[in-house]
């Protein structure tokens, strides 16, 4: 009886050895074989069209001013929804303006609004558009109580505004806005 079992217990033990050998050879195999390569992300548009982009750079700027008017420069805290709108230039152009009118405990009456949205170019790094923007409801005073700003000071400005992608709703910030030499309100 013991002859009819070792064979089997030695056949068993080979076929172990064998599926443990074939086991490591798959593993080795699997371990050389090429890995795939990382999916490389394709990049989608921002906008479905020009239009949709100008859109979303004209609410993008009518977001900002809401949040422009709602400061209080007596509280800079106020100003963080202003700068989440903002990038570049525009941001620190912005940052030092409210920053002035805080350390010089300036009041702000009255609000600013824009009537032109003029939309000028788009591409997938920018969209730019002039816009008229009204400044005639709004005064700076001091704690006097008196204005600081020119007598002279017109009350339409016209911008040149530069909008790039960013975090906000609209998908977009404000990089820039400068006075431009072609166009006026």
């Amino acid at each position: 009886m013991t002859m009819t079992t070792a064979p089997v217990k030695t056949m068993t033990r080979r076929a172990g050895a064998a599926f443990a050998a074939a086991g490591i050879v798959l593993g080795m195999l699997a371990g050389c074989s090429p890995a795939e390569p990382e999916p490389t992300p394709s990049k989608t548009a921002l906008f479905a069209s020009e239009a949709e982009a100008f859109a979303a750079a004209e609410e993008t700027y009518r977001a900002y001013l809401a949040d422009l008017n709602a400061t209080d420069l007596s509280d800079d805290d106020s100003f963080r929804p202003v700068y989440d709108w903002l990038t570049d230039t525009a941001l620190s152009a912005e940052r030092e303006s409210l920053s002035y009118y805080y350390a010089e405990h300036l009041t702000r009456t009255g609000e600013t609004s824009f009537d032109t949205f003029s939309p000028l170019s788009h591409s997938e790094a920018k969209t730019v558009a002039n816009i008229c923007l009204d400044v005639s409801d709004v005064d700076l005073l001091d704690s006097d109580g008196r204005s600081v700003l020119p007598e002279d000071r017109p009350n339409r400005r016209a911008l040149k505004v530069t909008f790039t992608p960013g975090d906000t709703s609209t998908r977009l910030a404000i990089a820039s806005n400068h006075a431009p030499e072609d166009f006026s309100c």
